[in-house]
């Protein structure tokens, strides 16, 4: 059977038990239509690049799953029909990738780092201290 990525950005407003129920019913239509889910990944409240029907964030959710072809029809059907679902891609892949996806690594890699979520750094790094100011020398 193919395999498919399917991401889909839902509605700033809702709750994260509403986000979750939004893919579980996903996880339904294709298990119901003759697929199967591998993975499930939730990643978050997150800022988008630009506004989409007056929502400046989103909460993005990844399935990676393999189906027949009228089953990724159907899921896109009833996704566009869903209206806390702001936007959806589905991507048909050679292969799934193992382990964490690389949004999931990056929030992991930016703690080790020491940033913060918007990828501002709370303290100086590893850069040291900084030299001081020509006139904080004279001074």
């Amino acid at each position: 059977m193919p395999l498919y990525e399917h991401v889909f950005l839902a509605r700033q407003d809702l709750a994260q038990g509403q986000v979750d129920a939004l893919a579980e019913s996903a996880t339904k239509i294709i298990e119901d239509n003759g697929g199967k889910v591998v993975k499930t990944e939730t990643w978050g409240l997150r800022n988008i690049a630009y506004r989409i029907a007056k929502n400046r964030k989103a909460h993005y959710v990844l399935l990676d799953f393999e189906a027949p072809a009228p089953v990724v029809a159907e899921l896109e059907r009833q996704t566009q029909i869903n209206e806390d679902v702001i936007r959806y891609m589905t991507l048909k892949v050679d292969e799934h990738e193992a382990g964490p996806s690389v949004m999931m690594r990056r929030g992991e890699r930016d703690r080790e780092r020491g940033r913060d979520r918007d990828g501002e750094r709370g303290d100086r790094g590893d850069r040291g201290p900084r030299r001081p100011r020509e006139e904080e020398v004279e001074a």
